[in-house]
């Protein structure tokens, strides 16, 4: 770590003590050369998520569009908001976890998509509804013939 007062490269570390609920480190160092005191933090370095749309415009990663649009769906449901917290929260992990900086929009619609169908069927239909752009009847016909199907599995 490079002094910020002489630029010596050598320090020793004084004390270190968990911050930000775990998130980061503080460490309080010394300088080998000068002997003045400096704090560093230490964090995980987080890839920024870029999400890609439809149209290949490309938009930074936002949780809160992703939980409205849950909202929505469970709106008038018996699904709690700790529910859909965790269905975001798992969502975010599945997306993280594959390491990869940009990430379709179409993925994360059907993991959204997957987390419903799990809670709510009917919050999953109206989803469903509105992702798929579902253009008549028939085709809403056919979504609730697969959700049957495989309830009665």
């Amino acid at each position: 770590m490079k002094c910020p007062v002489c630029g010596y490269t050598e320090s020793k570390v004084l004390d270190s003590r968990s911050t930000e609920e775990g998130a980061a480190i503080r460490r309080r160092r010394e300088c080998l050369e000068c002997q003045k005191r400096f704090t560093t933090y230490e964090r995980i370095e987080t890839i920024p998520l870029v999400v890609v749309k439809k149209d290949k415009s490309r938009q930074a990663y936002d949780r809160t569009k992703i939980l409205n649009g849950i909202m929505r769906a469970c709106e008038k449901r018996p699904v709690s908001f700790e529910q859909m917290e965790n269905m975001v929260s798992e969502i975010e992990a599945v997306l993280n976890n594959g390491m990869q900086s940009e990430v379709n929009s179409a993925y994360i619609g059907e993991l959204v998509m997957e987390k419903l169908r799990k809670a709510d069927e009917v919050a999953y239909v109206r989803f469903a509804s509105v992702y798929r752009h579902f253009k008549d009847i028939g085709t809403f016909m056919n979504e609730l013939k697969t959700l049957l199907e495989e309830q009665e599995k």
